[in-house]
């Protein structure tokens, strides 16, 4: 995989990065000041991303956490002392869970774990429950808070003067989605009201490669089913259905048990 800065709209890039396949966002407005999407999973992979964001701009930035996950913050300390913005939960979250986190990745993962503990956790300290939009050297980015999907607190970045819209995670590319701790009833919901009134023809995932407007109706649809299959199980049993859901095998119980929290809370 090509590391390099992808331009997908008028100063509107993305890196798609090998650790997670994951997707940072960059931004520049008309003075070099830059919005950056995520920062991904470490101090070390945060250091990489700054080096790759001077070869853009030498302007200050302004942070964008798309969600509590720590592959989208873990690197949000070197970007300090500027803004880090992100939706109320999820500067909770991170603040009730983030060393938490960082000690469970550092046992799963005992070949990374100098690398995940030298991780200072850093939660966002600009907070919005629905909308807020920041002006980036002249240029308005929109942050929007469309419902529970993937998770609690999953943020939109809109720039419409470039038709781009940075999706985060509540949509992926090149595998399935991730239901870990996601409202599966709720997602399918969240994605179409994103998709009514974001109708611009670039859609950024949060993994994997930079998608149209057709692939995102159609990943819409197929959490649909989930939901609707998920609903089916919880009265009749899972029995056949399983088969039917668009998700391999353990990605679908996943999706069946989350869906089973929300069903029976």
């Amino acid at each position: 995989m090509n590391e390099q800065w992808q331009e997908i709209g008028d100063r509107v890039y993305v890196r798609r990065h090998r650790s997670y396949d994951m997707n940072t966002g960059l931004i520049v407005g008309d003075d070099g000041h830059c919005l950056v999407l995520d920062t991904r999973s470490s101090h070390r992979e945060a250091a990489d991303l700054v080096e790759a964001i001077r070869t853009i701009t030498s302007g200050p930035w302004t942070v964008v956490n798309s969600h509590s996950h720590f592959d989208h913050y873990f690197g949000n300390a070197l970007f300090r002392p500027a803004e880090i913005w992100g939706h109320t939960r999820c500067a909770e979250e991170i603040e009730q869970y983030g060393e938490q986190q960082r000690a469970l990745l550092a046992q799963r993962q005992p070949e990374r774990r100098e690398e995940f503990e030298e991780v200072t956790i850093v939660a966002p300290d600009c907070t919005f429950t629905s909308a807020a939009s920041l002006d980036i050297g002249g240029r308005m980015v929109h942050l929007r808070y469309f419902g529970l999907g993937h998770s609690s607190n999953d943020v939109v970045v809109h720039v419409p003067d470039a038709g781009v819209v940075f999706a985060g995670d509540l949509l992926e590319e090149g595998a399935p989605p991730a239901f870990s701790d996601s409202y599966p009833l709720d997602w399918p919901g969240t994605l179409a009201a994103m998709l009514r009134e974001m109708p611009e023809p670039v859609v950024v995932p949060g993994h994997g490669a930079v998608v149209d407007r057709a692939y995102a109706l159609g990943q819409q649809a197929e959490l649909a089913l989930v939901a609707d299959l998920a609903k089916r199980a919880h009265v009749e049993g899972l029995r056949d259905l399983i088969r039917r859901f668009p998700y391999p095998e353990e990605v679908s119980k996943e999706a069946i048990a989350r869906a089973f929290l929300q069903l029976d809370a």
